[in-house]
C-alpha cells in the first residue's frame, strides 16, 4: 500500500471540504469569474489540496480539486493547479500552524492593497479577529513562491490571520479551511467599514490595551466552547 492509498479517505474528505468552501467565496462576493482559491493541508501527510486553475466555480467538484506535495508538485489530479500553488506550498512549509490558505480579490480589501496601506484597527471586529491592523505585504510576482515569501515574512510579525498583498489582494490563513475562509470574509467586511468611516471623517483608533482585551475575549471566550 502506498502513502497515497493509506491517505485516501483523508484526501477525499479534504477535497470535499475545500470544494464546498469555494461556494462561500462566491456567496460573500469575495471573488469574480475564476479568480481566488481555497487550499488545505491533508492532516498527517505532507500534502495539500487546492483549486484547479481557471475552472469556473460552478464547475468545481471534489474530484477536480488538485492534490499537491508541499513543494507544489502535483501528486494527483487531471487539472493544472492554481497559479498560487507554489506560493501556498511555501506558506505550508514555513508556517506549521497554518492548515489552510484562502486567496480573494474582494473589492474593498483590494482597494487598500492597491494603496499599499494597512487597514487600521478602528473597529472592534478588526480587534477581535485580527488583533491589530491588517498588514500589507510586498508586491510580488504571481506564479512562483514570491507571494508565499511575502505572506510568511509579514504574518510572522502579526497576530492577523490575513495579509493584503500590495496591488494584489487578500491571503488569509487559519488552522482549518473554514477558519481561513472566515478570516477572508471578515477582512472584506472590515475593509468596507473602515473605508466608509474614512469618507465621513477621521476614524478613532482603539487603544492597544483594549485591542488586546478584545482579541483575547474573542479568541478564547466568545462562542461555544
Amino acid at each position: 500500500m502506498t502513502v497515497l492509498d493509506s491517505a485516501r479517505g483523508t484526501v477525499d474528505a479534504v477535497r470535499a471540504e475545500v470544494c464546498a468552501l469555494h461556494a462561500e467565496l462566491v456567496r460573500y462576493g469575495l471573488v469574480v469569474w475564476t479568480a481566488g482559491n481555497v487550499s488545505a493541508r491533508v492532516p498527517g501527510h505532507d500534502l495539500f489540496v487546492i483549486k484547479p486553475s481557471g475552472v469556473s466555480y460552478d464547475d468545481l467538484t471534489p474530484e477536480n480539486m488538485v492534490l499537491c506535495d508541499l513543494h507544489g508538485t502535483v501528486v494527483e489530479g487531471d487539472h493544472a493547479p492554481s497559479s498560487d500553488t507554489a506560493a501556498q506550498a511555501y506558506v505550508y512549509r514555513h508556517l506549521d500552524h497554518v492548515g489552510a490558505v484562502v486567496h480573494t480579490h474582494s473589492p474593498y480589501a483590494v482597494a487598500w492593497a492597491a494603496r499599499g496601506e494597512p487597514i487600521p484597527v478602528v473597529t472592534t471586529m478588526c480587534a477581535d479577529e485580527f488583533g491589530g491592523d491588517i498588514p500589507v505585504g510586498p508586491f510580488a510576482a504571481i506564479g512562483d513562491d514570491s507571494i508565499g515569501r511575502g505572506i510568511v515574512d509579514t504574518l510572522r510579525g502579526s497576530r492577523s490571520p490575513a495579509v493584503l498583498m500590495q496591488n494584489h489582494g487578500v491571503f488569509a490563513v487559519g488552522p482549518t479551511a473554514r477558519s481561513a475562509v472566515k478570516a477572508a470574509v471578515m477582512c472584506e467586511d472590515v475593509a468596507r467599514s473602515v473605508h466608509l468611516a474614512h469618507q465621513l471623517g477621521r476614524p478613532l483608533p482603539i487603544p492597544p490595551d483594549a485591542v488586546d482585551a478584545l482579541h483575547d475575549r474573542y479568541q478564547n471566550v466568545y462562542g461555544q466552547r
